[in-house]
């Protein structure tokens, strides 16, 4: 099933407005046979590349299942696994990055194998310059002071924009000119904001509405050029007894999902 652009435009927009009000709240004093004890609410990490999309996700899933609240935590990978293996209540972790989730299920932490949701894509990104004359050497020019990137230690999306500078033999030239977000939303935020002037972040937070009301534009940085960011998620032993998130996961392979993240910028199977 897909869905069309101005429907998921609209969506975004709306979750913009309502913040983190995903659901409708339940009510003071539920009567107890509402809500089967099962569906208790589903608590998701997700990594911050996911923030637009993921809110889309919820509005749709939640339409579907009201008696389903879900609720998303975001920030990087790298992080978000330190939390998990040390006993955070998540039901779900999204990671940027194949390896954390596989990391856990050999920790005995998740209750199957990470499935795959789309294959993230990084972006040069800039409100002062159009970086697509000239590409990844827009980062040489005069005007560039501070370049923008995630933290290579922690944030898959740092790792790969770290590549592409190796693989363009950059990474010497431009070193002191990095700036390093917590996670790839941060990263955003600096160039947004102008505390950088040019940013590697998520083409799914370029292609946001938050983003493209700012008037940057972005150049598509080469896939070959860095390691592939499969992303994936993943059922944690805190779902063990919670049918709501089970229920979520099962949405995430359906087609709906998949329109969404397609929408915003990743590569589906």
């Amino acid at each position: 099933m897909k869905i069309s652009t101005g429907t998921l435009v609209l969506l975004s927009g709306m979750i913009l407005l309502t913040s983190f009000n995903h659901t409708g709240k339940p009510s003071d004093a539920p009567h107890p046979k509402e809500v089967l004890p099962a569906q208790k609410e589903v608590l998701v990490a997700a990594a911050a590349d996911l923030k637009f999309a993921m809110d889309s996700l919820i509005t749709v899933f939640s339409k579907e299942s009201p008696a389903i609240t879900v609720k998303a935590v975001y920030g990087s990978s790298g992080n978000f696994f330190e939390q998990i293996t040390n006993g955070a209540p998540f039901d779900l972790f999204f990671s940027a990055d194949l390896d954390y989730p596989r990391k856990l299920q050999e920790q005995n932490k998740t209750l199957g194998a990470p499935q795959l949701y789309g294959t993230g894509q990084i972006v040069l990104w800039s409100k002062k310059i159009d970086p697509a004359p000239a590409k990844m050497n827009s980062l040489l020019q005069p005007g560039i002071v501070k370049i923008a990137i995630a933290n290579p230690a922690h944030a898959p999306y740092g790792k790969r924009a770290e590549e592409s500078l190796q693989y363009y033999k950059l990474y010497d030239q431009v070193k002191d000119k990095l700036v390093f977000g917590e996670n790839i939303s941060q990263t955003a935020q600096f160039v947004k904001s102008g505390a950088a002037d040019i940013g590697i972040i998520a083409l799914s937070l370029a292609l946001s509405p938050a983003l493209q009301q700012e008037g940057g534009k972005y150049w598509l940085i080469p896939a070959e050029t860095h390691q592939p960011l499969q992303q994936a998620y993943v059922l944690l032993q805190h779902a063990k007894d919670n049918s709501g998130g089970e229920k979520f996961a099962a949405f995430i392979a359906s087609a709906k999902a998949l329109a969404v993240l397609s929408y915003f910028g990743f590569k589906n199977k």
